[in-house]
């Protein structure tokens, strides 16, 4: 016997309460997850709709409670269904429990207050109407004759606009609607997050090369292909408006689409190109907007009242029944992967999602990651290539500067002589720059040059950053929010001597200031885009000139597409190329080449500085020269040698604990255990190259992890590395097994990663 756990009302509240029921025989094909069903449910057995979220063969309670499912609805692959599915496979492929996979892909009803906006309408007849006015006149009723009088003149008045602009009580309308005079009626408003508004306008005539790529997707849409592309342009190349027209024959089909992006900040920009081109047929989707908000949007896309979703990863789920494109922009972004269980990755999950329902996906960077480029590469994507330019515009000069030269020459300043040189000439020009430096903050760490002693969170495994502020000076911790006072001396030797090292986009905005007085700075970072249009205010500020340099992290030079902007200052290169990550050199080229890319976008004056201590590094030089194939050739070569992702596989075990020796134990249990799941299945194989492929399992650790403890909580981890990402399901199926089956765990918390985007 089949046994279907099924929820009755998809809620967050209830996600948690399933009721079991036994599947007949007569409907065990039809009975999948996801599956509409109706049941008998209470002990008055009323039959009531529901969907299946798990099968099993094992019963939960004594069988003789369990009642059997009344019947499977057919053709009712509604959202709810497809949603569920796809909550399913990511718990499968990912790890977690299906409840926290369910809460990520669900348009969970959540308790929001509605806004509604309410009408009074006259129900009386012009002559009954009249009547009345000159009975409330007799009785000198000035209220409800103004009232009257302004429904004689409109037949319909706005609710609140009767109140407050008229000075007419709610008592009045209230004794209104009791004699049957008028009637309020009361709409559901869902609310619309964006603002500024602008008229539509036409497509853009797009280039030879545009227009190609285009076609071709348009074309296999039409004849039914349904393909992930990989759309490789560099920057500056018009990827957007090829998206436009992809877009907008998907639209013309009766289909809709979600485009993805990768950063809150790329939102009020890009949803400004696209509306000019679809109008209120848009909405976004991030976490700015507030829950009722959020709920708004889910509720518009159910309903087909938008066709195009922008947003981050989240906007993936948008619950739409016709879907037909999925666009991600910016593929290669770090973001695009959960950092919470279910550690999914947005590419992935695209693609299944669009699998299950027809409908295309195309990826789009001007430097992608490895793993879409290998795919690329290897005929599993389609790869399309725009290598110019619009316009005609060139790519920027790019200027490396060695920063071991600069100290020769007694240069101490974080600015090399060519770009203090460059800055100068294009304040002079009255022409935009753009510093970027990925550090927040003012300082890296503080130490006491007397001892050594580095100020550090008490609650985690890392030094303090320092914050300089107006009222006070503090040391703030980046994991867990801890802040304290900057000591005037060192707490372990007393030496006065205890000062900054290192340098933060704060330290750069004051030093900027202080090296170029008449110039307009401003900062972008996580500490300034802390408000719910944070981003906005100042991406508008600057874009409309308000300002001559922006300093900020690595969220300024993603997409964002300024054509005053003729410099662009990377102020630290090595601060990515040497961290604890198989994908640094990944990331440097990443960064550098969209850094680069944000000078010139309609200039012919376009100019580059990259400060490193390193630049013969490939990911610095290759960058410079914008060759992504003579880079991806290089770090592919690098990755096959180590056995590292894209060419192999990396499930990581995760476990955290407040209790130090409990969770060390933990892990040298969960070792044991991966060790004799190898042995069992070795012993299991049939052949030679069964065998062999029990063997090419790697384990490393377990170890702490970099940073051992975060907010008192210690962390430990464990890698298993495979060519099969297949194996490396098992064995991560297996594993969960093992936690519910030891009590060992308890107290321990285990999440899995499959090929992390950053280093534990």
């Amino acid at each position: 016997m089949i046994y279907a756990d099924i929820i009755v009302d998809i809620s967050h509240e209830n996600l948690d309460k399933t009721y079991q029921y036994a599947v007949p025989k007569h409907l065990e094909e039809k009975a999948v997850v996801g599956s509409l069903v109706r049941f008998p449910f209470g002990k008055a057995n009323r039959i009531i709709k529901g969907y299946i979220i798990s099968l099993s063969q094992t019963p939960s309670i004594d069988v003789s409670y369990i009642k059997e499912i009344d019947e499977v609805v057919d053709n009712a692959l509604v959202m709810e269904s497809h949603l569920i599915r796809l909550a399913s496979w990511i718990r499968d492929n990912y790890g977690a429990t299906l409840n926290d996979a369910l809460k990520i892909v669900l348009p969970v009803k959540q308790t929001v207050k509605m806004v509604e906006k309410r009408t009074i309408r006259l129900l009386l007849g012009l002559d009954e109407a009249n009547a009345k006015l000159i009975e409330l006149q007799r009785k000198n009723y000035k209220a409800r004759i103004r009232l009257l009088e302004l429904l004689l003149e409109r037949n319909v008045v706005d609710y609140d606009t009767a109140i407050n602009k008229y000075g007419i009580t709610r008592p009045t309308i209230q004794t209104f609607v009791e004699h049957n005079i008028i009637e309020v009626e009361a709409t559901k408003v869902y609310r619309n997050p964006i603002k500024n508004q602008q008229q539509v306008e036409q497509a853009m005539v797009l280039t030879h090369k545009q227009q190609a790529i285009a076609d071709d997707f348009c074309n296999e849409y039409d004849e039914g292909i349904r393909k992930t592309y990989l759309l490789h342009g560099i920057t500056g190349s018009g990827k957007t408006e090829v998206y436009m027209e992809m877009i907008e024959h998907v639209l013309e089909q009766g289909k809709q689409v979600i485009l993805l992006i990768p950063e809150i900040a790329l939102t009020y920009q890009t949803v400004m190109r696209f509306y000019k081109r679809f109008g209120d047929r848009i909405s976004i989707m991030n976490s700015r907007l507030s829950k009722g908000e959020r709920f708004d949007q889910y509720m518009r896309a159910k309903q087909g009242d938008i066709d195009i979703m922008i947003g981050p990863r989240s906007a993936l789920f948008t619950p739409f029944e016709k879907l037909g494109l999925i666009i991600i922009d910016e593929e290669h972004e770090g973001s695009y992967k959960s950092e919470m269980p279910p550690k999914y990755h947005a590419r992935e999950v695209a693609i299944y999602r669009a699998s299950l329902l027809g409908a295309s996906v195309v990826l789009g960077s001007a430097t992608p990651s490895l793993e879409a480029y290998k795919r690329a590469k290897d005929g599993e994507y389609k790869l399309y290539e725009l290598n110019e330019r619009i316009s005609g515009a060139k790519l920027p000069c790019v200027y490396v500067v060695d920063l071991r030269e600069e100290l020769k020459k007694k240069n101490k300043s974080i600015f090399s002589e060519k770009l203090k040189e460059l800055i100068t000439d294009r304040l002079n020009n009255k022409e935009q720059i753009m510093l970027f430096l990925n550090r927040r903050g003012f300082a890296g760490f503080v130490s006491c040059r007397s001892c050594g002693h580095v100020m550090k969170c008490p609650h985690c495994d890392v030094s303090l950053t320092y914050h300089y502020g107006r009222d006070k000076n503090k040391l703030v911790c980046h994991y867990c929010g801890y802040e304290e006072e900057m000591p005037s001396k060192c707490p372990s030797c007393g030496s006065p001597y205890i000062a900054t090292f290192g340098t933060g986009t704060q330290k750069v905005e004051e030093m900027v200031k202080k090296e170029f007085p008449t110039a307009r700075v401003l900062r972008m970072d996580m500490d300034t885009t802390t408000g719910k249009e944070g981003h906005e205010k100042i991406l508008s500020a600057f874009a409309n000139r308000e300002a001559d340099i922006l300093v900020g992290t690595q969220m300024i030079v993603k997409g964002h597409d300024f054509g005053n902007v003729s410099l662009v200052g990377i102020l630290a290169a090595d601060l990515s190329l040497y961290a604890n990550d198989y994908r640094a050199a990944e990331k440097t080229f990443q960064l550098l080449t969209q850094a680069a890319g944000r000078a010139g976008r309609s200039k012919d004056n376009g100019e580059v500085v990259i400060q490193t201590y390193n630049p013969e590094h490939y990911s610095v030089t290759t960058a410079a020269n914008n060759d992504y194939e003579a880079f991806y050739n290089r770090e592919i070569a690098f990755r096959t040698m180590m056995k590292y992702p894209p060419v192999s596989n990396i499930l990581v075990a995760f476990l955290t604990s407040k209790n130090d020796e409990a969770v060390a134990k933990a892990a040298d249990l969960f070792k044991a255990a991966v060790l004799d799941y190898k042995i069992q299945l070795k012993s299991q194989m049939d052949t030679a190259e069964d065998i062999v492929e029990t063997e090419d399992l790697e384990i490393i650790g377990p170890v702490k992890a970099n940073v051992a403890k975060v907010n008192d909580i210690y962390r430990y981890v464990l890698y298993m590395k495979h060519m099969d990402y297949i194996y490396l399901k098992n064995l991560k199926n297996f594993m969960e097994g093992f936690i519910d089956y030891s009590t060992i765990f308890k107290g321990c918390n285990v999440q899995f990663d499959f090929n992390p985007m950053n280093s534990y």
